[in-house]
């Protein structure tokens, strides 16, 4: 990453105005990466949502600085699988957030039909 960080300093000249250097950038990305991580382990429920999400946002700019800078496949090919691994982590969690409504919403149908079925009756 510190060689690389050559090339995309040429394709983003405004990290250098911004005065990050390779070391910084590693570190950024590497405190995210590891605290997200520590999150999705350890932290049930939301948190761990926003964790992922974030990593996915760390993966779509390493594969954003890896398109800017023209690296082949092979260098990004781990953040391309990881960061699909994490889209399907964060919809599954959302599917599962949605179910307990769909299945609210079908038994107060089902109450509805039967008092409907109570009026046609008597």
């Amino acid at each position: 990453m510190k060689r690389a960080y050559k090339s995309y300093a040429k394709a983003l000249p405004g990290l250098k105005k911004i005065g990050i250097s390779s070391v910084l950038l590693r570190k950024i990305i590497g405190s995210l990466e590891v605290g997200c991580g520590v999150v999705l382990t350890l932290v049930p429920g939301r948190p761990k949502d926003v964790a992922n999400f974030l990593l996915l946002l760390v993966m779509l700019a390493v594969l954003f600085f890896h398109q800017l800078v023209g690296d082949p496949l092979k260098r990004y090919a781990h953040a391309l699988v990881f960061g699909i691994l994490l889209t399907c982590r964060l919809l599954i969690a959302r599917q599962s957030d949605d179910r307990p409504e769909r299945e609210d919403s079908r038994e107060e149908q089902h109450i509805n039909d039967q008092e409907k079925n109570k009026v046609k009756q008597s």
